[in-house]
């Protein structure tokens, strides 16, 4: 077993989809089987999620349970992995205000994902929430809390991690070695790192309304992959069609598997014979469809089965992620006494300290 430090979570806005699932969750449970790692913290982030839904905090709490429930229907296991919830552990926040001394508005304003993120949410000038403007700093708290080395993420979490690699280096140049450097672990397969929307639209977003979920039924998974953007040029099976832009091959690449065409469409081997016969012409957008949605249902059937026996039990959801948030805020208690003694504010247990000042004033 490695010394390797897994940490990775979800704002609580909504169901998780399945671009959460390609670009990170799918990679978490691979890593949890493997289990080359000393310790992994999986966790549900409401306290960044309340950034900018502070108006509808009911919205971040009715959805603590949905995202719990789509950790443990995609095969997360609380006997391997630690489960926990952001904010019942204060000392994340704690952190968060020592290490926003080291980061200046215009590094943050420098911030790609954060510059993205704000134009998507419609904030503009000294609109901006304080606390979502800062929500890096924010994160370099819950990656260093507890010692972190691994974080799996998307392509558009690269700036955030580097940011938190920019403080834990300034903090230990500062106060001594101290705290960890995080390295981003990106998904394997390029197509994962951003899954488009079912509209074709760049990101699969839950305002957007282009999302296909982990909890959705079989009735709805089928019509929303009818309604897929594909080639607006195929209009006809005879025609060559175009796979740059089309969704249904975009998914196709994230999800389908050699097994996969073997089960649902013998006739071919593989994914480059379909493209192939795709790009030719005499293929039909129905026929890859009807492929793609045999495989999505054969990835989510089972999720579907986890979450309806795990949906009878809700408080036995809410006992893991109260054991895991306890477990989980024992480490970040002890990264943070090791942060005060080294930037020296831990004035109550430092007994030479309190020495040395007696026998000065002693002196006088």
């Amino acid at each position: 077993m490695s010394e390797k430090i897994i940490l990775t979570g979800d704002r609580p806005t909504g169901r998780l989809h399945i671009g959460h699932y390609v670009g990170s969750l799918r990679r978490r449970v691979e890593l949890q089987n493997e289990g080359d790692f000393k310790k992994m913290f999986v966790f549900i982030a409401d306290a960044q999620a309340l950034t900018d839904n502070i108006d509808n905090p009911e919205k971040v709490r009715q959805n603590v349970i949905e995202v719990a429930l789509d950790y443990l229907s995609a095969g997360l296991d609380p006997e391997k992995v630690t489960l926990f919830i952001q904010s019942q552990i204060p000392e994340l926040c704690e952190l968060t205000f020592y290490f926003m001394d080291m980061v200046s508005v215009s590094r943050l304003q420098r911030n790609p994902t954060v510059k993205t993120e704000i134009q998507m949410r419609g904030f503009a000038g000294e609109s901006i929430p304080v606390g979502f403007f800062t929500y890096p700093i924010s994160q370099a708290a819950d990656i260093t809390a507890f010692k972190a080395t691994t974080i799996p993420a998307g392509e558009d979490q690269k700036p955030m991690i580097e940011q938190a690699t920019e403080i834990v280096r300034r903090f230990n140049n500062i106060y001594g070695p101290t705290l960890v450097e995080p390295q981003i672990m990106l998904p394997s397969n390029a197509v994962c790192c951003r899954l488009p929307g079912i509209d074709g639209k760049a990101k699969m977003s839950k305002s957007l309304g282009n999302c296909i979920y982990l909890s959705d039924t079989a009735k709805e998974l089928k019509k929303k992959v009818n309604a897929m953007f594909t080639d607006p040029e195929h209009i006809h099976i005879e025609q060559p069609g175009h796979l740059e832009g089309n969704t249904v091959f975009t998914y196709l690449d994230a999800f389908a598997t050699d097994e996969d065409f073997g089960l649902f469409l013998p006739e071919y081997a593989c994914l480059d014979e379909l493209k192939a016969h795709y790009t030719k012409g005499g293929l039909g957008d129905g026929t890859c469809k009807k492929l793609l949605l045999n495989i999505l249902n054969a990835r989510l059937e089972p999720m579907r089965q986890r979450r309806a026996e795990w949906q009878k039990d809700i408080p036995a959801v809410y006992e893991i992620l109260r054991k895991g948030t306890e477990d989980a805020r024992n480490v970040a208690a002890e990264t943070l006494s090791e942060v005060r003694r080294a930037m020296k504010i831990n004035y109550f247990e430092d007994a030479d300290l309190i020495a040395e000042q007696a026998k000065r004033f002693a002196a006088l």
